[in-house]
């Protein structure tokens, strides 16, 4: 009996987490906003994170990518094969990377990469009391540390996701032309046959959705360090996972709603 009562008091405990959490997540964010309109935003910061981001990531995204447009257009072949219809392999991939694995694998790639970073740096300023400095110093923190990276995640998501979809598109045509050995002119026509304008906007807007996840969680999470470098690890592993279990629950829910 005590075993079950403890059991039921571990999920009551983790209910009592995830809402506290979330809580403070939105706390933390409207607090942000706030600053937005307190202060101008400080360019100089945004471009450096605009730049971290998107350049930054480029070669990373861009291989994520590649890879996945060639392995799509392989599964996809060997699954069309079979009921004879390898013609549509094109809009497949399209429709793929534009809806759905363009933005999330952007997303889950910039957290792993971008995230953790800005969990470790803001983490690293929080425990040598750098953030503390800046509030004497009459410098909000949120201002001055977390909007730049928001609004600058939010920009760049967006971008690298198309550079992605683009990227993946293209990998997929190798495959299919150059390896596959089917007609070309057939992937590229099928594909404006049948994308539309709506798929590539629904794909840009869940983009912008998850950069304000990863980089709220991931500065929220680094203003949480505490206990020194082991405390920073600590919550660079969290602002990842967590980041990254959030974006793929939006996804799904944003994916209800758009499509």
């Amino acid at each position: 009996m005590d075993f079950i009562l403890r059991y039921f008091e571990r999920i009551g405990l983790f209910v009592l987490y995830i809402i506290n959490e979330l809580g403070s997540l939105i706390i933390y964010l409207w607090n942000c906003i706030l600053s937005i309109f307190r202060y101008s935003v400080n360019l100089n910061n945004l471009f450096d994170q605009m730049s971290f981001i998107g350049m930054g990531s480029f070669y990373i995204v861009g291989l994520t990518g590649l890879f996945t447009g060639m392995v799509l257009s392989l599964q996809s072949y060997y699954a069309a094969r079979i009921v004879g219809v390898t013609y549509m392999i094109g809009p497949t991939i399209a429709l793929s990377m534009t809806r759905e694995l363009g933005p999330v694998l952007t997303a889950l790639m910039i957290t792993a990469r971008c995230g953790s970073s800005m969990a470790s740096e803001i983490g690293t300023m929080k425990i040598s009391e750098q953030v503390d400095a800046l509030e004497v110093m009459a410098v909000d923190p949120f201002y001055f540390l977390s909007v730049p990276r928001i609004i600058a995640s939010m920009i760049m998501l967006p971008i690298m996701s198309i550079v992605t979809s683009l990227i993946g598109i293209f990998g997929g045509y190798v495959v299919y032309k150059f390896f596959l050995g089917l007609n070309g002119t057939v992937f590229v026509d099928m594909i404006y046959k049948y994308i539309k304008l709506s798929d590539i906007y629904n794909g840009l807007i869940k983009a912008v959705f998850f950069g304000i996840i990863l980089a709220t969680i991931s500065t929220f999470k680094g203003f949480e360090a505490s206990g020194g470098s082991k405390g920073v690890g600590r919550v660079t592993t969290q602002a990842v996972v967590l980041s990254s279990i959030y974006i793929l629950f939006a996804d799904y829910i944003l994916t209800s709603i758009l499509f």
